[in-house]
């Protein structure tokens, strides 16, 4: 059949390939409860005739915000039918974000998962002039719920109205837009085509096994990244599982039996991070067999044909032995980890393969829908480590010859920032190419590799440009580091601020006899700092002068969204830490 042109379309899509497999499962009262493909497109349909009868315009923003789960999709679905924007928003931004995005963005209707969310709306309600009604998709006291708008859909359906609509909307309209971020200056709203996303799938429809049927979602879906996956999944004909949360990702992999789940970096380092703890409580033969697994992982080849024999027979007894264990902590079917967001520890791809977990990258950004190159099995050689890998069919790509800036254009870059054309003809060429902010190169193979980002960069007083997100990425090799901030603008050299991975330094302290208990007293112990300054003289050694941290500092507090130290996505938001750790800074550098 005909490929899909308008994101609603893999409904159709799916329902005539194969309507017999359910779309979608989450947990409710303690069971899976799945969701068919008739579900998905009836609730779909009622939420757009209850829109239509509401006056929606085409064209104008409506606003979800709520964790993944099935009626997600149907909101989604609902909107872009009737000629709508989706505007999914993070369920765990501030109150001050939610007023100014909403205002900005001029919404009327917005629904929400639950009661917490609920709250924080009605808290800021006044204050948005142009909001009329707030809903709710699970059952909050004094509330509005999503089935009073089934039920107005239902009492004034338009078939004919609808498929009007829904005929004329072409594959280069806004389907969705959505807010950056901002983990530098104010959320900006990315407007992204049908045409973009589409693009996206159909550039990776190939890398996933062609007989997989379950996938296990656990990001959020207003990141356009994990959005793009669950309508890749929705292609496939896979059942999408909604976890819990992300602390019970792997509770809830070992019940569904996912054969695949895209992530982030951060995650993925947490899972590595866990099994290496695991490791460290065994002794004797049991810990030097794992620590000899462990070695072998970080030398596996991505290629098959640059693996020995003797390798290979090495991996097969590891395999045994520890690599199972390892890869049954996420069901029996888990074949494959797609990370995106930010570059992974090369480590990491080598020793997450080995296990049987392969590790695929993708790069891009909101602003292209969001994939410009990812890992794939197009090449006798589909992965290399270290790549973000091939360029997707449909984009160009080149580099600024100054700055080596990654520079693209294609159908997956966005229509524009909503309400800013200054920034939008900053961010875009006369001649169509946008400007990622992103550095890097491409090598001889055509494999993609990242290096930083342009507005990192800092300069010392001696003259040197210093990339401290290459820093950040190998000191965090260390399992010791959680999070790191690399800093020195003007100044002599380069120093940082560490907060540690307290589990695993609690752990440490323990075997190792150092009576500190709090935060506050590890990261005073001198025991503990000289364990971290060991740290730190490993991974200088590996770096030119002028880039080696020659002044550190361990802190207390983790970094989460919470604290606003991370952003949704969880990469670091840098001026926020500088503001936070303004005197520990002034400290390091006199």
């Amino acid at each position: 059949m005909k490929e899909p042109k308008r994101l609603f379309d893999l409904m159709d899509r799916r329902r005539e390939l194969c309507p017999e497999r359910p779309v979608f499962a989450n947990k409710k009262n303690g069971h899976w409860e799945e969701h068919t493909i008739d579900e998905y497109f009836e609730k779909s349909s009622l939420l757009s005739y209850a829109f239509m009868h509401m006056g929606v315009q085409r064209g104008e923003n409506i606003a979800l915000i709520s964790t993944g789960r099935p009626e997600w999709n149907y909101v989604d679905m609902g909107v872009q039918m009737m000629g709508a924007v989706l505007l999914p928003i993070y369920p765990t931004i501030s109150e001050s974000e939610y007023l100014y995005i909403l205002s900005h963005a001029e919404v009327r209707y917005i629904i929400v998962e639950g009661d917490s969310l609920y709250k924080k709306i009605s808290s800021i309600r006044s204050q948005v002039p142009t909001l009329q009604e707030v809903y709710t998709i699970l059952p909050v006291e004094g509330a509005p719920n999503i089935e009073g708008l089934y039920a107005l859909g239902d009492s004034h359906r338009d078939p004919e109205g609808l498929q009007a609509i829904k005929d004329s909307i072409t594959t280069d309209d806004v389907a969705t837009m959505i807010y950056t971020s901002g983990s530098t200056g104010t959320p900006k709203g990315v407007m992204l085509a049908h045409r973009g996303i589409i693009l996206n799938v159909l550039g990776i429809k190939d890398s996933p096994g062609k007989t997989w049927t379950r996938a296990l979602s656990w990001m959020p879906l207003c990141h356009i990244y994990e959005r793009m996956m669950n309508y890749l999944y929705q292609y496939l004909c896979m059942e999408t599982f909604y976890a819990e949360s992300i602390a019970k990702v792997a509770e809830n992999a070992q019940e569904v039996n996912p054969y695949m789940m895209a992530a982030v970096p951060r995650f993925i380092e947490k899972m590595y991070d866990k099994v290496f703890r695991k490791g460290e409580k065994l002794t004797g033969f049991k810990k030097k067999v794992f620590d000899w697994a462990l070695d072998l992982g970080f030398q596996y080849e991505l290629n098959d044909k640059k693996r020995t024999l003797w390798y290979n027979m090495r991996h097969a007894v590891a395999d045994k032995l520890v690599y199972s264990e390892i890869r049954h902590a996420l069901g029996d079917n888990f074949h494959m980890l797609v990370s995106g967001g930010a570059s992974i520890q090369p480590r990491l791809t080598r020793f997450f393969s080995a296990v049987g977990l392969d590790l695929y990258e993708g790069y891009g950004l909101t602003e292209c829908s969001p994939l410009v190159a990812v890992t794939n099995t197009y090449a006798e050689e589909g992965r290399k480590v270290g790549s973000v890998g091939f360029v997707l069919p449909g984009i160009e790509v080149r580099f600024d010859p100054d700055t080596n800036e990654i520079i693209c254009r294609g159908g997956n870059v966005m229509k524009g920032y909503y309400k800013a054309p200054d920034l939008t003809a900053e961010a875009i060429d006369d001649q169509g190419w946008f400007h990622t902010g992103d550095t890097g190169y491409l090598d001889s193979g055509g494999y993609l590799f990242l290096t930083g980002r342009t507005k990192n960069m800092f300069k010392t007083s001696m003259g040197k440009f210093v990339n401290p997100e290459v820093i950040e990425e190998r000191f965090k090799e260390s399992a010791f580091i959680l999070d790191m901030m690399v800093i020195g603008e003007g100044e002599k050299f380069a120093a940082a601020i560490i907060a540690p991975d307290f589990d695993m330094l609690k752990d440490w302290c323990v075997r190792h006899g150092v009576k500190a208990q709090t935060r506050e007293e590890m990261v005073a112990d001198k025991t503990v700092q000289e364990r971290f300054q060991r740290v730190v003289d490993k991974y200088n050694s590996t770096l030119s002068n002028y880039e080696q941290v020659k002044r550190f500092r361990l802190v207390t507090e983790v970094w989460s969204t919470d604290n606003q130290f991370l952003t949704p996505t969880l990469k670091i938001k840098r001026n926020n830490i500088v503001a936070f750790y303004k005197s520990v800074i002034a400290e390091l550098f006199v």
